[in-house]
């Protein structure tokens, strides 16, 4: 969740280094700082964003063809300058960037206060740093590669990492292990970064890192070892990855531009599977499975924060269509409770990074127990698409803002297509519903279009309700899971407290929150559901709830019940949670840029959960 940069070559690194950290700082933005060697190593750091450390270092040497650079997430200790990183060891020998918790970080520290080493932050990088200087001066011949093997061979935790010793001017090492690192492969330059978004405008040519790899990069030079000191075989991969993905273009914010790239992601996501002339799904990466998929006597879905609501949307679908029993399971519970798994269970691992450490550990331990593991994911490389046996990639694109939207909308379109295969195939599902989900999904961009014209009426409402303290969003069905992620939407960006329920709950506990200062954002399309929804809204209104209600567009009876309304196209029952979302993603942005939010980059939170 912290992002790290490095260079090496003939060019100066500083440029290159704070151009990297921008284009990372979604990954992380308490604190930032950028090391490089010539001649001596200097470490410049700063609390705050990329732009404090740039107003920090304009008066002083920038020099230098080797640097590393990071932009932090805090984990152990606050945010400050002396937490930041770089960190460097007691003696100045070892500077180092490092992602990931080092877990033994306070034995291995305690040990070497005992040794005479004393500590300037709190970090566990510290410690790590200051422990490949030990092995480093405590050997008959010093040797910066084997000082950092011998660390590591000690260190309990995750990391990726990447170091430069005061000694050997020459090289950047970097490794590891349950975080992830690339290398990018320049023109007599490399370049070193956790996401492929920090270089891809000076390299097209990416070495994806495994754990347990060490790669020693020179200026003509790329070598890659394992933990062993034994050679490791390179793989060069070029992924699809444009400068224009990676800038907000006419748009105030990312999120803005995520949520309106929508339309597109969900064509580039069915293009070449979803064939509605034929009638046909086409998962290539599912052919080899697909019988497992089909004999599952269960299906386990699993996944954080927005990818478990993608899951627990497919839940609904699964079980409709394909009839197989399906528990959804947050990865981070899921992980360490010794679940009951199997051969005839089938486990889908949902995170948009494909690094996210709770739901890479709970695939690994699904796979020890013989479960097939499959993996839906956006990007192409990383560890997820590497670990599972089979998978569906996503095709959102790059997602800078932290609060995930386009990547919601690509899994879940991916989880439908998923079921209405699995049931086709299954004949679970009636020629007729699997006719109509292929054309409705193939429609789905065009009615995205349509409320994305919503959006200045939307923000209307958000002006009517930007000052709340709390709000609660409730669906039916396969749109409970919406509430959920609406809630969630709001919560994250805006600070406002927000929960999401299944209508039907209401009378269990929240229906005591509502008076006149609580908005309730009610997920109503003209479904089998409608009357019992239509039921809760006059119980909120009749304890003087506000009540703003998403509609089809044909309804005119909640809108004589409704304070506000924001219309929907109609659709299919399976389709609605794809169109349903749109308008929340645009009520939670708009309220939290009038509150003066920074959405892109809300507090406490950072892209990528790469660490427990």
């Amino acid at each position: 969740m912290c992002g790290i940069i490095g260079y090496i070559g003939a060019g100066e690194a500083y440029p290159k280094l704070i151009e990297g950290l921008k284009r990372l700082e979604y990954r992380g933005y308490d604190s930032a700082g950028i090391a490089l060697h010539n001649e001596k190593v200097n470490l410049y750091k700063k609390q705050g964003k990329i732009s404090a450390l740039e107003g920090f270092v304009s008066d002083k040497d920038t020099s230098g063809a080797i640097g590393i650079g990071h932009t932090r997430w805090a984990t152990h200790g606050g945010p400050n300058d002396v937490n930041a990183h770089p960190q460097q060891s007691m003696n100045g020998l070892f500077t180092i960037v490092h992602n990931g918790i080092i877990e033994n970080y306070e034995t291995l520290g305690e040990d070497l206060i005992k040794d005479g080493y004393a500590f300037q932050s709190q970090t566990d990088t510290e410690v790590l740093c200051n422990l490949i200087e030990y092995f480093y001066i405590n050997s008959d011949t010093p040797d910066a590669e084997e000082a950092i093997r011998s660390a590591l061979s000690k260190v309990i935790g995750a990391y990726g990492l990447a170091v430069i010793c005061a000694n050997e001017a020459d090289k950047i090492i970097a490794s590891r292990k349950g975080s992830p690192l690339i290398i990018g492969l320049g023109n007599k330059e490399y370049f070193l970064a956790s996401d492929a978004a920090a270089i891809v405008k000076h390299t097209s040519n990416i070495v994806y890192l495994n754990d347990n790899d060490i790669a020693i990069l020179k200026h003509d030079l790329f070598t890659l070892k394992n933990l062993n000191n034994h050679p490791v075989s390179l793989t060069v991969e070029q992924p699809k990855l444009y400068l224009g993905e990676i800038d907000k273009g006419d748009f105030d914010h990312f999120m803005e531009k995520e949520i309106f790239e929508q339309p597109k992601i969900v064509k580039d996501t069915l293009r070449g599977r979803l064939n509605s002339g034929t009638g046909d799904i086409k998962l290539g990466g599912l052919i080899e499975v697909m019988p497992n998929l089909v004999a599952a006597k269960r299906i386990i879905i699993i996944g954080c924060g927005t990818s478990w609501h993608a899951g627990l949307i497919g839940e609904y679908w699964i079980e409709r269509y394909a009839r197989i029993p399906v528990e959804v399971e947050y990865a981070s519970e899921f992980r360490y409770r010794n679940p009951v798994l199997g051969p005839e269970d089938v486990v889908i691992a949902i995170s948009q990074s494909g690094e996210t450490a709770d739901t890479l550990a709970a695939a690994e331990m699904a796979k020890e127990k013989s479960a097939t593991v499959l993996g839906i994911c956006n990007v192409p490389g990383s560890t997820l698409s590497r670990l599972t046996k089979a998978g569906v990639f996503t095709h959102a694109g790059v997602e800078i803002g932290v609060a995930s939207t386009k990547a919601f909308l690509a899994q879940t379109t991916v989880l439908l297509m998923l079921t209405a295969k699995l049931s086709h195939e299954k004949k679970t599902i009636t020629s007729q519903d699997f006719e109509t989900i292929i054309n409705e999904l193939a429609a789905v961009p065009e009615k995205i279009e349509d409320i994305l014209k919503e959006s200045g009426h939307i923000k209307k409402i958000g002006e009517k309700y930007k000052d709340i303290s709390n709000a609660l969003f409730l669906g039916r069905g396969n749109l409970f899971p919406v509430a959920l992620e609406g809630a969630l939407k709001l919560k994250e960006i805006s600070y406002i407290h927000a929960e999401g329920y299944a209508a039907g709950e209401m009378k269990h506990g929240p229906i005591a929150l509502i008076d006149d200062n609580l908005p309730v954002i009610v997920i109503a399309p003209n479904d089998a559901y409608y009357e019992k929804i239509l039921s809760n809204i006059r119980e909120v209104k009749a304890r003087r709830g506000n009540v703003i209600a998403v509609i089809n567009k044909s309804d005119s009876n909640l809108e004589q019940l409704s304070d506000e309304v924001i219309r929907i196209p109609a659709t299919h029952p399976a389709i609605t949670p794809l169109v349903a979302i749109i308008p929340l993603q645009l009520l939670a942005y708009h309220i939290a840029v009038l509150r003066g939010c920074n959405v892109d980059q809300p507090r406490n939170l950072a892209k990528s959960v790469t660490v427990e």
